[in-house]
């Protein structure tokens, strides 16, 4: 089913929570899932394989492969692979590829940055890689070489994020001619390559407009390309920027909307997370490397609800110092290799949920705290879940579940709970897990 996924109940019915008396209380966000859930298939992350060396990256793979994930989302920029025209500086790529091959990852690759002699910068512009390319035909043809050249990426991904990093402002005209171009281009050398948009910052926000690129596009006849959407609804909380607004939710579920009733077939959100970065403050609050955990648990169990058709976590590892000093920090694991918290949280989160879940409605309960948010799953197996939250650390109460247990993915522990008159569940402001068996 298209459309929104946010169910905000004010009166309650027989298969949602509710009172066991009979006057009705407000429930606030609970979500139903649209459709079946696997998580290799669903969630992805971002690599750069090719910026560690071959020891630091082998690890990198052993351990997304331990998580269960078999989407990953490459990132190449054209400067460093083509420093001078026609000299190329592929090595480093060609046996970080080589050495993905046997893991057999489904991989989105994007190309971005315009190469020194196809930048349409002024003169002596220190970031000419911001502009978009002089002529596109030449930045098609770079990316049709690419795509013959490692025939094991699965998607091509045209340029990241025009709608804030292009300069000298962005231009959703000439993207498009871009990425259609480029599309044409991939396609007559290699028919039926998927091809997706750049992943928009955010919503599509153009600075210095009022328009939205992907609106943009689907007006200039995106729908009519088969080419996948994508964007990146990064938020200061899991949330969204106001919490109390639950603007994430009601955003992402609009334009998912828009772009599917527009008739594109596949949304993806090809970066998503917050950085554990100590600060200085740069547009992120500081939250630690347990927020991390935290608030990439629970964004993830919102966006398993909505219609997307893929997302992608940023990132699998923190970045050296090339990176700005908050995007350093967007890792699952460290500049070693090994896993951050919130590495440890997802593999307790998949532990708990199994591979795949399938939506359920959530069970009957006593006294609905208004800042709840909720989530009911059924396991393949016939077992129930219901991942919830709440800021105020309120208590939720079913009558009906007599015997489960309560998971905390941020700790890894389990607390059996069993009552004859219904279990009781102590919420938090991070996100738990209740399974039972009916």
């Amino acid at each position: 089913m298209k459309g929104n996924a946010l169910r905000v109940i004010t009166v309650l019915s027989a298969c949602a929570l509710m009172t066991l008396g009979s006057q009705a209380v407000q429930a606030e966000t609970v979500l139903r899932g649209q459709k079946t859930v696997t998580w290799k298939d669903f969630l992805g992350v971002n690599v750069q394989f090719h910026y560690f060396t071959p020891q630091i990256y082998q690890k990198q793979m052993t351990r997304l492969d331990q998580l269960g994930l078999n989407w990953i989302r490459w990132t190449l920029h054209w400067p460093i692979l083509e420093p001078a025209q026609g000299q190329y500086n592929l090595g480093d790529l060609d046996a970080a590829m080589k050495a993905a091959s046997p893991h057999n990852y489904n991989t989105v690759a994007y190309l971005v940055g315009s190469a020194t002699f196809d930048s349409s910068a002024p003169q002596g512009a220190s970031n000419a890689d911001q502009y978009p390319p002089q002529d596109d035909s030449i930045f098609a043809e770079r990316m049709t070489a690419l795509a013959q050249h490692y025939p094991q990426v699965s998607h091509w991904q045209v340029w990241n994020e025009p709608n804030i990093i292009w300069l000298p402002q962005a231009d959703p005209v000439a993207y498009y001619h871009l990425l259609t171009t480029t599309a044409s281009a991939i396609r007559s050398a290699l028919p039926g390559k998927p091809i997706v948009t750049a992943g928009v910052a955010y919503y599509g926000q153009m600075r210095g407009s009022t328009g939205y690129m992907l609106q943009s596009m689907v007006d200039q006849g995106l729908a009519s390309q088969n080419i996948v959407a994508a964007y990146h609804p990064y938020s200061e909380y899991p949330e969204g920027d106001s919490v109390a607004d639950r603007d994430f939710l009601v955003r992402g579920n609009a334009l998912n909307k828009t772009l599917h009733d527009a008739g594109v077939k596949d949304v993806w959100a090809t970066e998503w997370g917050w950085s554990s970065y100590s600060g200085p403050v740069e547009m992120q609050q500081i939250i630690g490397v347990q927020g991390q955990a935290d608030y990439t648990l629970r964004r993830l169990a919102m966006m398993s609800t909505m219609d997307y058709q893929r997302i992608f976590l940023f990132n699998l590892s923190d970045l050296d110092q090339r990176a700005s000093t908050r995007d350093r920090g967007y890792g699952l694991l460290d500049l070693n290799g090994e896993p951050k918290p919130v590495y440890t949280a997802l593999k307790n989160f998949f532990e708990v949920t199994g591979p795949s879940l399938v939506p359920a409605d959530p069970p009957p309960a006593l006294a609905v705290p208004e800042d709840l948010y909720a989530v009911a799953w059924n396991r393949p197996d016939g077992s129930h879940l219901l991942m919830a939250w709440s800021a105020s650390g309120a208590h939720l109460n079913f009558p009906g579940i007599k015997a489960a247990t309560l998971y905390n993915p941020l700790t890894g522990q389990r607390t059996p709970l069993a009552d004859a008159k219904g279990v009781d569940v102590p919420l938090m402001p991070s996100l738990q897990i209740l399974a039972w068996d009916r």
